[in-house]
C-alpha cells in the first residue's frame, strides 16, 4: 500500500510539473501585442518621410515592428471613401491607437471613433481642423504633432534671396484646410511686412499646370504652403516656374528636394519620430486628453543648388553656409 501511495505521489508531482511547464508558454502568448493603425492621405515625399520617422520613433521607445507591435499601414491615395473605410477597419480590429498622417486622414479617424486614442502625424492646425478643444488641453481622444511652418522666417528667407522682388505669388489648394489656414496667415504676414502678394488657388492637381503657367508670368517668386496636393505634383509646378526662371520657395524641405529653391523647414522625419514617441507613451497608458499638441518650431535651412543653377540665381553665402552646417543641401 505504501508503495502504491508513493507511486501515486510521484505521478501527481509529475502531472503538476507538466501542467506548469505547459502553462508557461500559454501565458506568454496571452500577452497582447498592441496594434497601431497608420492612415496616410496619399504618397509624396513629405508624408512618406513622416511615416518612416514614426516607425523610428516607436523603435526608439522599444516598440519594434514584427516583434512587439503590429502596424496596420493604410494609404488612402487621396480618396475620401478610402479614408472612411480604412478608419472603420482600424476600429473594427480594435486597434490600441491610430495615427493620421495629414489632416483629412486624422479627421477621418476622429469621425470613426471618439474612444480609440488618435495621434496626429504632423497636422498643421489641430484646433482649426476641430480635432482638439485646444492645443494645450486637447480634452478628448486626440493629440499629436503639428507641422506648422515658421512662416515669418520663410518670408525673410525669400526677401533675402530675392532682394529686388516686386511681387510674390502664393499658390495653394482651396480644399486643403491646412494649406488654407497657412494661406491666410501668410497674407496677413505679407501685409505687415509690406510685401506685394498675388494669390492663386487650385481645386485639384488637374488645375495646377494651367494656374501655374499663368502665375509665373505675373510674379517674381512663388511661395507654396504646406499643401499635400501640390506636394504630390511638385514637378508640374517646378516645370512651369523654371520655364520663366521663377524660383519656388516651398514650406517643406522635401519639396525643395523635388525642385524648389530653398526653405527654412521643420524636419519632416523628426516630426514623424515625435509622433511615434507620443504613440508609445499612449500605449503605455498616457491619456491623450492631457497631452498638449507638440510644435516643432525650429526650422532648418534646405537649399537646392541644381535649381539655383537652372534659374541663374546665386544664393547668399550665409544661406549656403547655414544649409551646409545645420540643414540640407540638395545637388
Amino acid at each position: 500500500m505504501k508503495r502504491l501511495y508513493g507511486l501515486i505521489g510521484i505521478i501527481v508531482i509529475f502531472l503538476c510539473f507538466a501542467f506548469v511547464q505547459e502553462s508557461r508558454p500559454q501565458s506568454a502568448t496571452r500577452q497582447k501585442v498592441p496594434t497601431v493603425g497608420i492612415l496616410q492621405l496619399l504618397s509624396h515625399p513629405a508624408l512618406d518621410t513622416i511615416h518612416k520617422g514614426i516607425i523610428h520613433g516607436l523603435a526608439e521607445e522599444g516598440y519594434h515592428v514584427g516583434k512587439n507591435i503590429k502596424i496596420d499601414y493604410q494609404n488612402a491615395q487621396n480618396d475620401q471613401s478610402n479614408l472612411k473605410t480604412m478608419s472603420t477597419r482600424f476600429v473594427n480590429e480594435d486597434a490600441d491607437a491610430m495615427i493620421g498622417i495629414a489632416t483629412p486622414a486624422a479627421q477621418a479617424l476622429a469621425n470613426a471613433s471618439s474612444k480609440t486614442p488618435i495621434v496626429l502625424g504632423a497636422i498643421t492646425d489641430p484646433k482649426g481642423a476641430d480635432l482638439v478643444k485646444s492645443n494645450r488641453h486637447p480634452g478628448n481622444n486626440v493629440t499629436g504633432v503639428s507641422d506648422q511652418a515658421p512662416l515669418k522666417s520663410q518670408l525673410h528667407l525669400i526677401k533675402k534671396v530675392m532682394p529686388k522682388m516686386k511681387t510674390l505669388g502664393i499658390i495653394y489648394t482651396s480644399s486643403d484646410s491646412s494649406a488654407t489656414a497657412q494661406y491666410h496667415q501668410f497674407v496677413a504676414l505679407c501685409k505687415k511686412e509690406h510685401v506685394r502678394l498675388k494669390s492663386y488657388s487650385i481645386a485639384n492637381t488637374n488645375d495646377l499646370n494651367q494656374v501655374a503657367e499663368e502665375m509665373v508670368t505675373q510674379v517674381d517668386a512663388v511661395y507654396v504652403p504646406t499643401d499635400n496636393t501640390i506636394a504630390s505634383a511638385m514637378q508640374t509646378l517646378v516645370a512651369a516656374a523654371n520655364a520663366q526662371k521663377v524660383p519656388v520657395f516651398p514650406a517643406v524641405d522635401t519639396m525643395v528636394k523635388s525642385g524648389g529653391l530653398a526653405t527654412l523647414s521643420v524636419n519632416q522625419y523628426q516630426l514623424g519620430v515625435e509622433t511615434g514617441k507620443m504613440t508609445a507613451a499612449i500605449l503605455r497608458g498616457k491619456n491623450p486628453a492631457t497631452m498638449p499638441i507638440k510644435f516643432e518650431r525650429q526650422g532648418e535651412m534646405a537649399i537646392n543648388l541644381s535649381a539655383a543653377k537652372k534659374l541663374g540665381i546665386t544664393l547668399p553665402t550665409s544661406v549656403v553656409k547655414e544649409a551646409q552646417t545645420h540643414g540640407e543641401v540638395f545637388k
